[in-house]
Parts: structure tokens; sequence; C-alpha cells
């Protein structure tokens, strides 16, 4: 489980790419990996992935078939930037909200709008997504907890902070890329409850 407060200042040290199997080691700072232990879980952008391996600045995970087709690792290379976070800790405040680590499937920037000191992002996303997203709702990108600004023709917005520009590595999308999301667990209760009452 995960808040989506991520750190951005970790990226790709190598990438094996075997058919659907992905190795991935991860070059991060020297503090994210204190008392890191091997099975202990990490959300790389957005993914809950397991620490197989580590030394005292990277860490070495590997990703299943299903995780290839769900996620945007597939088109990353070495020295990409990276989202990651640690699990959260019983009894630390929750800031962001509730983030599984499982990708529901891949967004991709529609356009982008300076706005004073914010960057306002539009995303298209698949159509079954719909009803999981909603204004004023929470959505993980690459791991980031956000607001939804708004919602229109299955596409909806979001805005970065100065902070958020600066600590992650959605500053650097443009238009045409692609990212990871993960719509509210709420709201995916709520949905199936809906369904079960037709």
């Amino acid at each position: 489980m995960f808040s989506g407060l991520v750190r951005g200042d970790a990226n790709i040290q190598k990438i094996d790419k075997n058919k659907e199997t992905i190795v991935l080691t991860v070059k991060c700072a020297p503090d994210f990996t204190n008392n890191l232990k091997i099975g202990d879980s990490i959300a790389i952008n957005g993914t809950c992935l397991t620490a197989e391996s580590f030394t005292n600045d990277t860490f070495t995970a590997t990703m299943m078939p299903q995780t290839y087709k769900k996620t945007i690792f597939k088109d990353l290379d070495i020295g990409d930037q990276l989202n990651v976070e640690r699990s959260l800790q019983v009894g630390k405040r929750l800031e962001g909200h509730i983030v599984t680590g499982h990708v529901d499937d891949i967004a991709q920037v529609k356009k982008i709008n300076q706005n004073e000191n914010a960057i306002e992002i539009w995303f298209t996303f698949p159509a079954r997504l719909e009803k999981q997203i909603v204004p004023q709702g929470s959505i993980a990108i690459n791991g980031v907890s956000l607001t939804v600004m708004d919602t229109k023709d299955n596409s909806f917005s979001v805005g970065l902070i100065p902070h958020t520009q600066d600590e992650t590595n959605l500053a650097k999308l443009k238009v045409g890329s692609k990212v990871n999301i993960e719509t509210d667990i709420l709201g995916k209760y709520v949905e199936k409850n809906l369904e079960k009452r037709v």
C-alpha cells in the first residue's frame, strides 16, 4: 500500500527485456535503500514491484508479462527518470490517497497548458475506466497522487504545482507521452456494487 507521495530522484541504471519479462535495476539516492530488505514492496512509476536485490544506491526488481502489457515499462530505457515510493508504514500520516500499486492501464498526454505557476495536463484514457475518474476525485499518474480537475470525452485533466514539477517526472511529459494510471480504489468498489444493483 502506498500514498502517491513519490520521489523523482531515481533512474533506470539497467533494463533487461526478454520477451515480456523485464528485469529492472534502479539507481536511487542512498537514503532510499536504508533498511530495505529483500521482498519489500516498492512502487516504481506507480507499479508495485518486489525488491529482489539491492546495494547502497540501487535495487533490482522483475516484472512479469502482465505488468509488461499494462504499463509503460516496455517503452522505457536506460537513464529514464522514475518516480519511486517505499510502502506505507502503519501509524504514519496518509497525505496523498490510498494507492495500491496495481496499474489499471496506460493514459496518453493530449494537451499541456501553462497556467501561471501550474502546469495543466489533459490525458486520454480507455473508455472502460470512465466511471472511475471523476472531477475532484483522486488518481495516481506514474504513482503520483493527484486530483482530477475536469473530465470530458474520455479525457481528464490534472494540475501540477511547482513542488510536483520539481519532485516527479511528470513535468517532463510531452504531448503523446504515455503514463501509468491507477484509479481510486474506493471508486472501483462503488462502481462494482452499483453494477450488482442493476
